[in-house]
């Protein structure tokens, strides 16, 4: 009997989900028996701590060791996370990993010729130079509106309005927002009458139409232009928040010093929104490191606009070189790990404090 893949995949993602629920619902119910017995235990042992603090005894040996059995019902739980994250991210990363050592047709073992064909091909370097344009600018340019933003609408009175209206390109998807931005940037020629708005305005001011998606590398700067514009509505949401969270003591105890509000902005509010800054920061850096949508809608990686992910897509689908897509998906999630950690440790840092 053959074993024909494609047909039987969809039963045996419905088979582990039923083995995650069976797991879950089993589990529960579980902890739940063992969960009632605890509770009158614990409600006996208040009773008797009552007791001692009016002057009673109180029974040697009255604290509660956990059992062993404990840990299994919170293994029940664990297990389905573990179990998905093994799936969808160990195996499929470590498979990863091994194909980058493999050619193209993933036959034989080259060793690190993927990886050494990366930096030696001008192509590949136009699109590791254009990647991290992009982890430079998203960031700094989109945190920096957010933040300005944010500052400016703070206790405004059409406040809640002027947010809404930054946020709102958060709830439209990266190919959507493409499409919306290649008829901003679309060219028609000086005869006809232009449906672009950027070529309309360059036209108002006395300019010839421009291809401006044909244009490198001006072409990839606009491409950026569309996350940044999506991607500044997070950061002033989460830069508002902090700002708002600031005690309003500090801030009454600065007014009364007598600082100016520029003073005001870098002694007391960027201070006290550091964590949250941060936060925006990796969160759109590491968003940027993986754009794929927006290069792929726009202009399909073509005329030098291509980035690490949609080369990688490229390479390993299109042109059917399986190993240098993988050693770019490696080097991808490479760039990714510093950022992560990074984070880890800012997080624990603040728990410390």
């Amino acid at each position: 009997m053959n074993f024909d893949f494609a047909d039987e995949a969809p039963k045996l993602v419905m088979l582990l989900y039923g083995l995650v629920a069976f797991v879950i619902v089993v589990g529960g119910l579980l902890l739940l028996l063992d969960a009632v017995p605890t509770w009158f235990a614990r409600r006996r042992e208040a009773r008797l701590v009552a007791v001692a603090a009016g002057g009673g005894a109180v029974p040697i040996g009255l604290r509660r060791r956990p059992r062993w059995h404990e840990g299994l019902f919170g293994l029940f739980f664990l297990l389905p996370a573990v179990l998905l994250l093994g799936i969808g991210l160990v195996v499929p990363a470590i498979r990863t990993t091994l194909l980058s050592f493999m050619d193209g047709g993933s036959d034989k073992w080259v060793g690190l010729r993927n990886y050494g064909w990366m930096f030696q091909q001008d192509q590949i370097v136009r699109v590791l130079t254009n990647t991290l344009i992009w982890v430079i600018l998203v960031p700094l340019v989109a945190t920096t509106i957010g933040l300005l933003y944010a500052v400016l609408v703070d206790k405004a009175r059409f406040e809640a309005v002027a947010k809404a209206l930054i946020f709102m390109p958060m709830a439209i998807s990266f190919v959507g927002a493409s499409i919306i931005w290649k008829f901003v940037y679309a060219y028609r020629s000086g005869e006809q009458e232009q449906i672009g708005l950027l070529n309309q305005i360059w036209v108002t001011i006395g300019g010839e139409p421009q291809q401006w998606l044909l244009n490198p590398p001006l072409n990839t700067l606009l491409l950026i232009v569309i996350m940044i514009w999506i991607q500044a509505g997070f950061a002033m949401v989460v830069l508002s928040a902090a700002i708002k969270a600031i005690p309003a003591e500090i801030v009454e105890a600065a007014r009364l010093d007598g600082v100016s509000p520029w003073q005001m902005f870098w002694q007391v509010t960027m201070p006290s929104i550091r964590p949250a800054l941060i936060v925006v920061v990796v969160t759109i850096s590491i968003a940027t490191l993986k754009i794929f949508d927006i290069v792929r809608t726009a202009t399909n990686g073509n005329f030098d606009t291509n980035v690490i992910a949609s080369e990688m897509y490229n390479q390993a689908f299109r042109y059917g070189e399986n190993g240098q897509g993988s050693a770019l998906a490696v080097f991808l999630f490479v760039l990714v790990i510093p950022i992560v950690i990074y984070q880890i440790r800012n997080l624990r840092k603040q728990r410390e404090v």
